[in-house]
């Protein structure tokens, strides 16, 4: 996964606005190759996201979310200038963090 995430965020009035493009295969378990073998199951288990070390997004995800899944979301309480940090781990233990500055 050579390009974890890519993460904007911004202010819209009193309100931030965040989006997250992450990049994982997202494998159900129940797929299979071309010779027949099922595909091992390898997704998103959970995702957070902090703002000043604050949680302000926790979720729980199962093999049932799409390929490279979008994200977006809204906070109260940021500023501009301040930092989101997006937070995900998957079934393998495979873990990704990535900020952006809020704009």
């Amino acid at each position: 996964m050579a390009d974890p995430m890519k993460i904007r965020a911004s202010m819209q009035g009193d309100l931030v606005s965040v989006k997250v493009l992450m990049s994982h295969e997202m494998e159900t378990g129940q797929r299979k190759d071309a010779g027949g073998q099922v595909v091992p199951a390898h997704f998103i288990q959970t995702v957070s996201a902090t703002y000043n070390g604050k949680t302000v997004l926790s979720a729980q995800w199962g093999p049932a979310v799409s390929k490279n899944p979008f994200l977006s979301f809204k906070f109260k309480g940021g500023a501009q200038g301040g930092k989101v940090q997006v937070t995900w781990v998957d079934n393998k233990g495979d873990k990704r963090t990535d900020e952006a500055v809020i704009t």
